[in-house]
């Protein structure tokens, strides 16, 4: 009776995933055989509408059915946090793909949105493993997916290269973390993350503890892009086509983090224990972060191409969170997420424009951006709105965010003291990266365009960026209609 109550439990929680691998067969199906003679631009707007029309199916399941299910005792759940954060994942997904219906980088319209949906079931699935194998095997189908996006633009060497040091950089990350896993398991005796709480607080100074902890820290730490763990980003962020980039830096972010929240409860023992383990993997985190916040702002101050601006952005972000994470509260759990889903779909729409521009101008440099005001107002706008959102200036959803996120952090401080200077750091560091985000914008208001014809852009771009603007503004205005729909724990 248990295994039939098992499998009806695995049936519920992994169907939002079968149903977008479904509707990637039917993407294939549709353009190879029925439309293999299309046009390029009929072939890929089918491909991507296909691709949302699945994305919005597996909504629709999530927001109609309970959310506290597990599968094998626990190895692979659905809770309201998880199911927020897989939502979240999937209308990230729709709004790459709608910025992707005009693409031209892809002679393959139907494998891209196949690959793109593949990516997604992992991101899905790292959303709701607790258990070890099940992490590691839902990590790699999302990584082999992104290997092959970034290398989708077959005509491009940036693309070539770029996808080559993902996957080197990928693979040993991969190594390093599966490693770490067999030691945890051989200490513990389980892969399963509730369990590993009890058995490693109880653990000694044991030297295996202490080596899988590091190697667990730098796999995970580069599917975060944190430092010392993130060489592979500036490049990949720089040479993968524009959509792909934005599907790196969101969805996967969102993926990641509420994986690592999870694992953290897992390693982490209470916070009155003064166990080795606890100590330990707070102290790597922290270590992480504070790396991450400084190189990635510093480096980002002399950046001149905006995707690499972006890419040491998204490092300096990613150190923002890792406090969170540290913390270990329900309070900072749900910030993070908070945290991750308003800084992806802001990093969506930055992306979006980056890529209607270097459409137009063959650059993302920033004097590609010159005048960007007076060729095409309302895209200037929704990138002052996207840009001013990730600096963390309010009215905007970026303010909130932040906001949360260090008050978590200060609310779990107890009797420790980093909370409070890691806090002062960061927000320090937030000032510093107003002023490179100010740079792309002194180019988009003040200095005078080269050429002064409209930009090209299509309708469903603008109207894409135009919706992601205003959700960011919205959201910004009534900070509760997110926060309160991101549960504790």
């Amino acid at each position: 009776m248990n295994t039939l109550v098992n499998y009806g439990n695995l049936f519920a929680i992994t169907l939002p995933e079968t149903i977008l691998e479904v509707v990637s067969l039917i993407v294939l199906v549709v353009d190879l055989a029925w439309l293999r003679k299309s046009s390029q631009a009929s072939r890929m707007a089918s491909a991507c509408l296909l691709g949302v029309a699945g994305s919005a199916g597996a909504i629709f399941w999530l927001t109609t059915h309970p959310a506290a299910l597990s599968f094998a005792s626990g190895a692979l759940v659905t809770t309201p946090l998880v199911a927020a954060a897989q939502i979240g994942i999937l209308i990230l997904t729709a709004l790459v793909l709608l910025l992707s219906v005009k693409a031209e980088f892809s002679r393959n319209p139907g494998e891209f949105v196949a690959i793109v949906l593949l990516a997604t079931t992992g991101m899905m699935l790292v959303t709701g493993a607790r258990d070890l194998l099940v992490i590691f095997v839902a990590l790699e189908l999302l990584s082999l997916s992104l290997y092959v996006l970034t290398a989708f633009a077959k005509t491009s060497p940036q693309s070539a290269e770029a996808a080559l040091k993902y996957y080197l950089f990928g693979g040993m990350s991969a190594a390093f973390m599966l490693f770490g896993f067999s030691y945890l398991y051989g200490l513990t005796g389980t892969t399963n993350l509730s369990e590993m709480t009890f058995l490693l607080s109880g653990q000694e100074t044991l030297p295996l503890v202490i080596v899988a902890f590091v190697l667990i820290a730098a796999g995970l730490g580069f599917k975060v892009a944190a430092v010392p763990f993130h060489l592979w980003t500036p490049d990949t962020y720089q040479g993968a086509p524009a959509p792909v980039t934005a599907l790196i830096a969101s969805g996967s972010k969102v993926a990641s983090f509420a994986l690592l929240v999870a694992v953290t409860v897992g390693f982490v023992a209470p916070p009155s224990s003064e166990s080795t383990g606890h100590s330990l993997w707070i102290v790597l985190l922290l270590t992480m972060a504070a790396g991450s916040i400084v190189l990635g702002n510093l480096a980002a101050l002399v950046q001149t191409s905006v995707r690499r601006l972006l890419a040491y952005s998204a490092i300096a972000h990613a150190g923002y969170m890792l406090l969170g994470i540290a913390a270990n509260t329900p309070q900072s759990g749900a910030a993070v997420v908070y945290y991750a889903l308003t800084y992806a779909l802001t990093t969506v729409g930055a992306f979006g424009v980056i890529a209607v521009v270097e459409h137009a101008t063959g650059s993302d440099r920033l004097d590609a951006f010159a005048g960007l005001s007076r060729r095409s107002p309302l895209l200037a706008g929704t990138m002052l709105i996207f840009l001013l959102s990730l600096a963390g200036i309010p009215p905007l959803v970026g303010f909130w965010a932040k906001f949360n996120l260090f008050a978590a952090v200060l609310r779990s401080s107890g009797s420790a003291s980093w909370p409070l200077a890691m806090v002062i750091l960061a927000l320090a560091a937030s000032a510093v990266s107003l002023y490179y985000y100010l740079q792309v914008l002194k180019r988009a208001y003040v200095v005078k365009p080269t050429q002064p014809e409209p930009m090209p852009v299509s309708f469903l771009e603008l109207a894409t960026l135009a919706a992601i603007a205003l959700a960011v503004f919205l959201l910004g205005i009534f900070p509760g209609m997110l926060s309160g729909w991101i549960p504790l724990g």
